[in-house]
């Protein structure tokens, strides 16, 4: 196992943390794994179109108490690009065993957009390893409550990455552009405060190649919201569980998980994006302390 270091900002000054990136095989796939700090474990799961440094402007905040591991997700960043495997459970049993790899025994796991069915799923089957749970901006697949958000339907970009092949074929060599978009869009057109995030990521989206397994997660939707179905049908979710919302899934995340959650809190960040942890981190961590600190007293 080959690991280098970099160094990520730390929002308000001009202090820097240095972060390792290691490279480990889960279940056949290569993984690239940012990691930092010590402490009891938190594995952040990012959605589209991010990768680890999604989480940049909020890994130092949490490596000061905590172990943070942040993966890019198989077929993101600079993990490998298998040709199958995006659907969400696939997607936790690649969390779960990353895990096991790094020697963790229980962390608690944070997922938004795409990374959060994944970490509803991982709660679901290993509440054992899973201490808590924090889920942001997104749907369960078609569990009730999201009526009013998705009352003019999902939004466009649903329907074009999850047709095979279209999204790549219309996209090569517009990707800047378009991973741009949804940058400024999340961010309620403040764009990303740091070059090097936003560079970052960018540069892991190009060719078709990249494309194709981005949209992955798209394409397995139907798989994906069997499995979340499947789940409920015979468990609770009994993890403490915290729902944030931004704009603009706002509270139809907690609105999904109030049924089923035996210890659920919900919070809307007022005037934030999408892309919480780039939009509004310190308000994110004022979130994120209390909630995951909880465990100390357990």
């Amino acid at each position: 196992m080959t690991a280098t270091t970099t160094t990520v900002p730390v929002p308000g000054g001009f202090d820097r943390i240095d972060v390792t990136l290691r490279r480990l095989t889960v279940d056949g796939v290569e993984l690239n794994v940012a990691t930092a700090g010590r402490g009891p474990a938190v594995l952040l799961l990012h959605g589209f179109p991010h990768t680890w440094r999604l989480w940049s402007p909020v890994i130092g905040g949490l490596a000061r108490r905590h172990r943070v591991i942040a993966p890019d997700l198989r077929g993101y960043g600079d993990s490998a690009r298998p040709a199958d495997g995006y659907d969400a459970g696939t997607l936790a049993a690649d969390a779960e065993g990353l895990l096991t790899a790094l020697g963790v025994t229980s962390a608690a796991v944070v997922g938004i957009d795409v990374g959060t069915p994944p970490a509803f799923l991982l709660a679901m089957r290993r509440p054992d390893l899973v201490r808590r749970l924090v889920l942001m901006e997104s749907l369960l697949g078609r569990l009730p409550g999201a009526e009013d958000f998705l009352a003019d339907g999902p939004p466009w970009w649903f329907g074009f990455h999850a047709e095979d092949g279209l999204a790549e074929s219309v996209l090569t060599g517009h990707e800047a552009r378009y991973v741009q978009w949804f940058l400024d869009r999340g961010t309620l057109g403040r764009g990303v405060r740091y070059d090097e995030v936003r560079d970052g990521i960018v540069r892991t989206y190009s060719g078709e190649a990249a494309l194709r397994s981005a949209f992955g997660p798209y394409r397995s939707l139907a798989a994906t919201a069997r499995q979340i179905e499947t789940a409920l049908e015979s468990a609770r979710l009994t993890v403490p569980t915290l729902a944030i919302g931004a704009h603009p899934v706002g509270r139809a995340l907690e609105r999904q998980l109030r049924p089923y959650a035996d210890h659920l809190t919900g919070h809307v960040i007022p005037d934030c994006g999408h892309i919480i942890p780039l939009d509004r981190p310190d308000a994110l961590l004022a979130l994120l302390a209390p909630h995951l600190d909880g465990d100390r007293d357990m």
